[in-house]
């Protein structure tokens, strides 16, 4: 079995120490300054650029192992867009999110015709590896023009009050996108949210449907993912 030091090779800190800074910045609504100053209280001194370093560096290996763990996706995908502005250009991120609001995948694209739905769909189908038994969006056209093409036979419901669960699913973003004062550029945008969905997500329980019982067994599981995931993750 490969030891900690190795697959974290070249790193002054443990992995302790990397995979905790990296949990409290996709976790939590905090600054790379936040975090320093955090683990300065706790009496570990690491810098800000440190950690950024470490967020993306790391971020999109322990959501992609997130990803092989994470439950199988429903048959029913609620798929739905939201605009992004950008140094002053106007993008759209798409979202699919399954029945159970576990997030399918995101493409950020600065167009919404039949083109870009053609390779949300694509992204779609390689992220989850099937089709659908049925999707359901708003009222755009393009949803129903590339489905057409990709998903022949597969059912489409478009109304937007029964898209509610892919809009709500938005809400963290936003969030996160007013504490950050906007995301610079598609490109850094993307890379973000691809580790922010499934790092975040993680950890969204959903505390005010559980008992303080079954809440405090997830959490658990929860973070007992988390820090395997960690282990799992090996530098080349």
């Amino acid at each position: 079995m490969v030891s900690s030091a190795e697959r974290y090779h070249r790193h002054r800190f443990p992995i302790e120490v990397v995979e905790h800074c990296i949990w409290l910045y996709f976790r939590f609504c905090l600054s790379y300054r936040n975090v320093e100053e955090i683990m300065a209280v706790r009496g570990v001194r690491v810098t800000y650029e440190t950690v950024r370093e470490w967020c993306q560096k790391f971020g999109a290996l322990y959501a992609a192992q997130l990803r092989k763990r994470r439950s199988r996706i429903g048959s029913k995908w609620h798929l739905g867009e939201v605009f992004l502005k950008m140094n002053g250009v106007q993008h759209y991120l798409w979202r699919a999110v399954d029945q159970n609001g576990v997030t399918i995948d995101i493409l950020i694209q600065p167009k919404r015709d039949r083109w870009a739905a053609l390779r949300f769909f694509r992204k779609l189908l390689r992220a989850s590896g099937g089709a659908p038994r049925v999707i359901i969006t708003d009222k755009l056209r393009s949803y129903a023009a590339a489905k057409r093409q990709i998903l022949p036979e597969v059912e489409h419901r478009q109304s937007r009050y029964l898209n509610n669960r892919c809009e709500n699913s938005h809400q963290p973003t936003r969030t996160r996108e007013k504490q950050m004062k906007r995301f610079k550029n598609p490109e850094q945008a993307q890379r973000f949210l691809s580790s922010f969905e499934s790092i975040n997500a993680l950890f969204r329980l959903r505390r005010h449907l559980l008992s303080a019982a079954c809440y405090r067994r997830r959490l658990t599981h929860a973070l007992q993912l988390w820090r395997a995931t960690a282990l799992a993750v090996a530098l080349p």
